[in-house]
């Protein structure tokens, strides 16, 4: 069983890679979702992740899909104690943006949908130029202190809004963010590695890393190869269109060494990426998704999967060249 690991400054304990909730009710059915969330928890995973925007980009959909789909699970299988909780606010149609009365009852629909009375783990999803962040913070701060949510995080802010955001609550003596969840993967590290980027801002903060695209949108599966499709034409799948940027050959060529590395520890490319991003500086548990249970199989061999240092550094050179 995979050692689990404390969230940044929070007392929450998490396994070392999280559940994308972005699949359940949209490429993944309501049955399916639960037998994925199944088999996850028994193979040692406890984070859950989610937002009140999934999953309103597919046709017919309006948000709130994916919480609705953990809700119902949560009824069935009566496993609320056994699992990390996190959604998201500021993406759903009829409740975009950070503000006040936005954020108090958007976290209510959101617990009704999860059929629960309080999230281990609140995110603002987006920033809200339009709002005042002293009224997003303290409208965050009310929802923690209610009870509706333990732990206030942040996803996509930039690393001068974050340490806006831990100015305000630290001057009015409001309980600071405990996750920032970034973009990052092996052929993605800009967003926050760097002087000044949101590694840094993290650590100086206490904030735990929950990185998402840790797959590369599906490209670090290995699923893509250069021989078969090209950046005119990515391969048709739900998310074919967000990895054209990676039909490189430098790209490419960080797959090759996952394959090798894969191969001789007998898993799929999927779960050697997962574990070198486990492993990078500040990251707590990165996120990753599974449409099919076949697609869990890595996710859960990643929970403890050990590479080499020989290994890492292997994957971060061929990374460099991305």
């Amino acid at each position: 069983m995979a050692a689990m690991r404390t969230l940044g400054r929070s007392e929450l304990s998490v396994s070392p890679i999280g559940l994308g909730g972005n699949v359940f009710g949209w490429t993944a059915d309501e049955a399916t979702s639960h037998r994925i969330m199944d088999a996850y928890i028994d193979g040692g995973g406890n984070l859950i992740d989610t937002a009140d925007g999934y999953s309103h980009w597919a046709e017919g959909h309006t948000g709130g899909e994916s919480e609705s789909v953990i809700g119902s699970w949560l009824r069935h299988r009566k496993r609320r104690d056994d699992v990390v909780i996190a959604t998201k606010v500021s993406t759903k149609p009829g409740r975009e943006g950070l503000g006040v009365d936005n954020i108090h009852a958007a976290i209510d629909e959101s617990l009704a949908r999860l059929g629960t009375d309080h999230v281990d783990l609140y995110y603002a999803h987006f920033d809200d130029p339009d709002t005042p962040l002293e009224e997003t913070v303290a409208a965050f701060e009310d929802v923690r202190r209610a009870g509706k949510t333990r732990y206030v995080a942040l996803s996509n802010y930039t690393p001068d809004r974050v340490e806006e955001w831990c100015a305000i609550a630290a001057a009015n003596d409001f309980a600071p963010p405990v996750a920032l969840q970034p973009h990052y993967n092996l052929v993605h590290r800009q967003d926050v590695e760097g002087p000044g980027n949101r590694g840094e801002v993290a650590a100086t903060h206490g904030l735990g890393l929950v990185p998402y695209f840790s797959l590369a949108s599906g490209f670090l599966t290995g699923k893509y190869r250069p021989d078969t499709v090209s950046a005119a034409a990515p391969a048709a799948s739900a998310r074919g269109g967000w990895v054209e940027d990676y039909l490189r050959p430098e790209c490419f060529a960080v797959v090759d060494v996952l394959r090798e590395i894969a191969d001789a520890h007998a898993v799929a490319p999927a779960a050697v990426a997962l574990a070198w991003l486990r492993e990078r500086p500040g990251v707590v548990a990165p996120l990753a998704s599974a449409r099919t249970l076949d697609q869990l199989g890595p996710i859960l061999d990643a929970l403890d999967l050990a590479l080499s240092a020989e290994e890492s550094a292997a994957l971060t050179r061929a990374s460099d060249l991305v």
